[in-house]
């Protein structure tokens, strides 16, 4: 089965967004230097995302407005986009995302499916990323600190994860980030 990589940057004090779900902060901070992604990307085969982060992407970008934009969006490149949401939200016209409900593990199947022989990027909220830890579905957490704290918001993973579950690969520095790695590691006797 394809992996599941939560990949995300995040404040100092491991907020994603900040508690209007404005990703701001992160675009006021330096980026030269930041990692480039098209090694990552290569890997991707299908995009897994909440309601809030698809939102968030269709308001920033303009997508409704111009919905050829969709595609040209470095990280969509004509993979397929999972959104989980319980409401019924606007899809770009001939843009392959699919609103999916219900249970993380239900679902599963179809996300590996659509990945292929590549793996799926889990790009937020921490909520759903919480979900899939939850099902033991969840094999990689990559976080990209910034320089930055935020007095509340949404958090990187807001679930209580002990050391015992993560194990730090790779630690390196990209201009103002520090990009990790941690592998989730299946609880004992789990």
């Amino acid at each position: 089965m394809a992996r599941v990589i939560y990949n995300a940057a995040a404040t100092l004090n491991g907020f994603i967004a900040d508690d209007e779900d404005s990703l701001s902060w992160l675009f006021a901070v330096e980026s030269a230097g930041a990692p480039d992604n098209a090694a990552f990307l290569r890997g991707i085969g299908a995009l897994v995302m909440g309601s809030t982060t698809y939102e968030w992407v269709l308001r920033e970008e303009r997508i409704l407005e111009r919905p050829g934009r969709w595609q040209e969006l470095e990280y969509v490149g004509g993979r397929p986009a999972f959104v989980f949401t319980t409401r019924r939200l606007p899809t770009p016209e001939g843009a392959d995302v699919r609103l999916v409900r219900g249970a993380v593990a239900d679902r599963l199947p179809d996300l590996a499916a659509a990945a292929g022989d590549r793996d799926l990027w889990l790009l937020g909220g921490g909520d759903l990323a919480g979900q899939f830890l939850d099902v033991d579905a969840l094999d990689e957490i990559q976080v990209s600190v910034a320089p930055a704290t935020l007095p509340g918001g949404a958090a990187l993973l807001p679930r209580r994860v002990g050391p015992d579950r993560l194990a730090l690969t790779s630690a390196e520095r990209h201009g103002q980030f520090v990009h990790l790695v941690y592998a989730v590691q299946r609880p004992a006797g789990g």
